[in-house]
């Protein structure tokens, strides 16, 4: 049987250079899950506890039909209140939005053959193994990004200001408008990962 690996199906989607560039990129489908808060806190560590245990059980039942593939690397989105914080960039903003106004909706791609009624089982099944409530919060997604501007991000999240300054000056540079959430992927597991090793693609959807 073969494996799926969405990271060498789709290398453009999880590479990035220590530079800023322009790529383009089609539609995905995803695990979902929302929150609002500290990403240290406790509650951001039990979404991802919530949105895993779905991951696994979709691979084994597909797995089951002949269809097994590699659960995918962690994934970000971020906002904020931007008409509160009208002033502030996205190069400023890791800074200056206080961490318990950050919202995000956390992600994990899926292959395209992955349905939503296929989600809605698996997360119904997991409810009823776990017995953990929040398990109930993860829902299918789709996004089409399109163009973006991205960057690999080598080194602990506290310092990534300095890369997303590099990208909004690429932004400005081009002429090119934001057009959608700023946009993580962690290609390192941060729990086991020292922060300076940490490798993160930083994302800006543009038009």
């Amino acid at each position: 049987m073969t494996k799926l690996d969405l990271t060498k199906e789709f290398k453009n989607y999880y590479s990035a250079k220590t530079t800023p560039a322009l790529e383009t990129l089609g539609p995905a489908c995803y695990l979902s899950i929302c929150g609002k808060g500290d990403p240290s806190g406790e509650g951001f560590a039990e979404k991802i506890q919530a949105l895993y245990p779905v991951a696994y059980q979709l691979k084994f039942a597909f797995k089951a039909k002949g269809k097994d593939f590699v659960v995918a690397k962690l994934e970000g989105l971020w906002w904020y209140d931007e008409t509160r914080y009208s002033d502030v960039s996205i190069s400023e903003a890791p800074k200056a939005i206080p961490r318990e106004e950050w919202e995000y909706r956390l992600l994990i791609r899926i292959p395209d053959y992955v349905r939503r009624e296929d989600v809605d089982l698996a997360v119904k099944e997991c409810v009823a193994k776990k017995g953990n409530d929040l398990i109930r919060e993860v829902t299918y997604f789709e996004m089409n990004e399109g163009n973006v501007v991205q960057m690999l991000h080598i080194g602990p999240f506290d310092t990534e200001p300095v890369s997303l300054g590099v990208i909004y000056d690429f932004i400005l540079g081009h002429g090119f408008g934001r057009n959608g959430l700023h946009h993580e992927i962690y290609l390192s597991d941060f729990r086991k990962t020292p922060p300076e090793k940490l490798k993160t693609i930083l994302r800006e959807p543009v038009n």
